[in-house]
């Protein structure tokens, strides 16, 4: 990855520390959102730039983990009216709902909080969790008891359920809490998380803290059809519920609703920064699942970003893991929100030729959730044709190896075509390898990395796990003593054993992000098997190959880019140093659902629902999705004017069921 991309992964994993472990958050909600979205434009720009899946902090060592029962996701953000839209046009195709159909909502302001899960079994409270990382949090159960605004017993409750919402602080209780005592809390949301995450309980017992309900995890029985109603038992069972959340006939109501709580903002008693959207009925939740790491059916609508202007004072290129040159716009000092700003991506070339920006501009940016901003443009000065600097022009050689750097057709993205011999993306590759979604291993930041590069350590992937090796050459060197050098080899061992998943997303390999990474993992199952089935890829027109394109979501351009890793010989040598090296589990299915181990394959229209769905009902229950029927298929669906997949179903003799008893199958 571009060192661009790997510094904002590791400003947004501090910011998660900060905020989740430490209740002393860096960045403002709005300048964080703005980090994310920063790093979503990138994504977007160089599909090989991938998120890691989990939310928050890992939980701090002061207290015992818990690992959630159902996990606490992270709900994707829009910043306007389009963006809103967009979201409810999703939901309505994932759902085949024509554009008038009813779509009732739920609006509900957004607290600066802390959120927390509590479990209650036979209606008595017997377990409170932070969010953590949104699978782990910290138990903070004996805290909790002593906040009044959190009942006890839930009379009237399921045997097992799960309450979920946001621990916060007045305003007033605030400043009240800071004039009491020296130290100073920065904000409501750092005094009312660092209130509840006091190792003594006795001093969350002092501080006034208060609660909002607002969701649920796990549940043995139903508690109603639509949210709204669960709002309804949350404030029956005694929990405060906020008065200002709202039941909406339909989208076209939210931006009357959104106005009218950005105006009131600054006199509400708390501190909100947007209003969640949610679908109001409970089984349409259901059906639309997850999407990643957020739900489908809700969005958070934040309010506005903030802009600034500077000095764009230079544009320097960045070298990722897979060649791509990424330009950085080096900025005066400026203050937005808050947060002094030097460093923004502009994307790719031909963003910074649209946008006809030039080095010497005055700039105006812009936070869209707010940190690392996006640069809108020149601001131009009012008299027409006065003096500006000469255009950009865009290196066609890599500035790290000197090799050429093209731009192949029909992508936005230029790449150093040096490959291993070009440092940058050498240890970017490494970078990548240790980052947080692939071996997460602690102690190997990009200096290091750098380092040892340098010293001839690090080559290759498998080099890592040799560097014990070079332990007492290590603790010769400055700034490595005995307790740092045993805490980095201690991580290094604990990674020896890795997900098939999280071992082929590291290896870096172009357009392989997290999600198709999961995709081949859940498809091949084993590295043996993805191993033999990717080197009989290879080769054009092999079964193999056909196969590989036909997984729902590879498509030609992944494919070509797996057949040529495993093309080259020193992948393959890399390969094999790593597998002897560690051990590779096998991707987990379903064991549960019926569909685990399968391959389907749809044909024809679907009636009562649509593609998004099934396909997506079908991997929740264990499936592999194809596109084309062969001796490997298991089952097709038939739906309405089906063809020449059901002849081909029929010639195999692969079984085949109509949408009604899919939709039987499937429950």
């Amino acid at each position: 990855m571009s060192k661009a991309y790997r510094a904002l992964l590791d400003q947004i994993a501090a910011a998660d520390i900060a905020y989740h472990q430490n209740d002393a958050p860096t960045l403002t909600d709005a300048e964080y959102d703005a980090l994310v979205a920063q790093r979503r434009a990138m994504e977007a720009a160089d599909p090989a730039l991938t998120p890691p899946t989990t939310v928050g902090a890992t939980p701090a060592h002061g207290f015992a983990k818990i690992r959630h029962r159902v996990p606490m996701v992270s709900l994707d953000n829009v910043f306007d009216a389009a963006g809103f839209d967009n979201f409810v046009a999703s939901i309505r195709r994932f759902l085949l709902l024509d554009a008038d159909a009813p779509l009732p909502l739920v609006a509900e302001p957004k607290i600066d909080g802390l959120s927390l899960s509590i479990l209650y079994e036979n209606g008595a409270l017997v377990r409170a969790a932070t969010r953590g990382d949104g699978t782990t949090g910290e138990d903070v159960t004996a805290n909790l008891r002593h906040v009044p605004a959190v009942p006890q017993h839930l009379p009237g409750a399921p045997d097992l359920i799960e309450i979920r919402g946001e621990v916060y602080m007045t305003r007033a209780d605030f400043v009240a809490l800071n004039a009491s005592q020296e130290r100073q809390f920065a904000n409501p949301r750092n005094a009312a998380a660092g209130s509840l995450r006091q190792l003594d309980a006795r001093i969350t017992a002092q501080r006034p803290i208060q609660f909002f309900a607002y969701a649920m995890g796990d549940t043995s029985d139903a508690t109603a059809e639509t949210h709204s109603g669960f709002l309804d038992r949350l404030r029956s069972w005694g929990f405060a519920v906020n008065d200002r959340s709202r039941s909406l006939p339909g989208p076209a109501d939210a931006a009357a609703f959104q106005a009218e709580m950005a105006a009131i903002r600054p006199t509400l008693p708390y501190e909100i920064d947007g209003v969640v959207y949610k679908i109001d009925s409970l089984a349409l939740q259901r059906r639309l699942g997850l999407s990643g790491r957020a739900p489908r059916w809700a969005v958070a609508w934040k309010f506005p970003a903030e802009q600034a202007t500077t000095v764009l004072e230079a544009i320097h290129i960045q070298v990722g893991r897979t060649g791509s040159l990424t330009p950085v716009a080096w900025l005066a000092p400026v203050v937005v929100g808050g947060v002094t700003v030097t460093r923004a991506t502009l994307h790719n070339e031909d963003e910074i030729a649209r946008k006809d920006i030039r080095p010497g501009d005055t700039v105006i940016l812009q936070r869209a959730g707010d940190v690392i901003p996006q640069v809108l443009g020149p601001l131009l000065s009012p008299v027409p044709g006065a003096p500006r600097g000469v255009p950009y022009t865009y290196p066609e050689t890599c500035p790290a190896c000197g090799s050429p750097a093209l731009r192949p057709a029909g992508e936005v993205v230029r790449r150093c075509t040096g490959g291993l011999a070009c440092p940058a993306q050498a240890t970017e590759r490494l970078s990548h390898f240790v980052g947080r979604a692939a071996f997460d291993i602690d102690g190997l930041g990009d200096k290091t990395i750098a380092e040892f590069f340098a010293l001839g350590w690090l080559h290759t992937p498998a080099d890592i796990f040799r560097l014990a090796q070079h332990r007492d050459a290590l603790l010769q060197r400055e700034g490595w003593k005995a307790k740092s050098v045993t805490a980095l080899l201690a991580s290094i061992e604990q990674r020896r054993t890795i997900s098939l998943e999280r071992f082929i997303y590291a290896l870096g390999i172009r357009r392989v992000g997290e999600t198709n990474a999961r995709l081949l993992a859940r498809h091949y199952l084993s590295l043996a098997q993805w191993r033999a089935q990717m080197t009989e890829a290879m080769i054009v027109g092999s079964e193999a190959r056909s196969a590989l394109g036909n997984i729902i979501g590879v498509g030609p351009a992944l494919a070509e880019e797996l057949a040529a890793f495993f093309a080259a010989p020193l992948n393959v040598e890399a390969l094999d140093d790593l597998a002897g090296q560690l051990t590779i589990e096998d991707a987990a299915v379903s064991a549960d659902g019926v569909l685990a181990g399968k391959t389907v394959v749809f044909t024809g229209t679907l009636e009562t629902m649509s593609r998004l769905e099934a396909k997506a009902r079908a991997l929740a229950l264990g499936a592999r999705v194809s596109v084309s029927v062969s001796a490997r298929t298991d089952l097709v669906i038939l739906g309405a004017d089906a063809g020449s997949k059901a002849r081909r179903a029929a010639e195999l003799g692969v079984r085949t069921v109509t949408e009604a008893e899919w939709r039987a199958l499937t429950g």
